[in-house]
C-alpha cells in the first residue's frame, strides 16, 4: 500500500508534543483500515527513522490516530521540526 494513502496527516496538539519531548514519540492520524505493521512501515520509508513501537486509537470522531515511538538514534522534535510542527 502506498505510504502516501496510509499516513495522512501529523497531529500537534499539546499532548503530542508532551509525548515528543518526554517519550520520542510522533502523533499520527492514519487510514482507519491500516494495520499496525504497515503504518510502521510508511514512517519508515517516509522519513528514513527507525520505529520501535506502534499503538493506535480509534476515537470519537471517526479517526484512526498512530502513536509512533522512535528509536533513541532519531529524536522526535527532529522529525517534527522537518515536518514543520515546531
Amino acid at each position: 500500500m502506498d505510504p502516501y494513502k496510509i499516513i495522512k496527516n501529523p497531529l500537534s496538539t499539546e499532548k503530542a508534543v508532551r509525548l515528543m519531548e518526554s517519550d520520542n514519540k510522533l502523533l499520527f492520524v492514519v487510514d482507519v483500515k491500516a494495520k499496525k505493521n504497515e503504518i510502521k512501515e510508511a514512517i519508515e520509508k517516509l522519513f528514513g527513522v527507525k520505529v520501535v513501537k506502534v499503538n493506535t486509537l480509534n476515537d470519537v470522531k471517526g479517526r484512526k490516530k498512530a502513536y509512533v515511538k522512535l528509536s533513541h538514534e532519531t529524536p522526535a522534535i527532529d522529525v517534527a521540526t522537518e515536518l514543520g510542527l515546531m
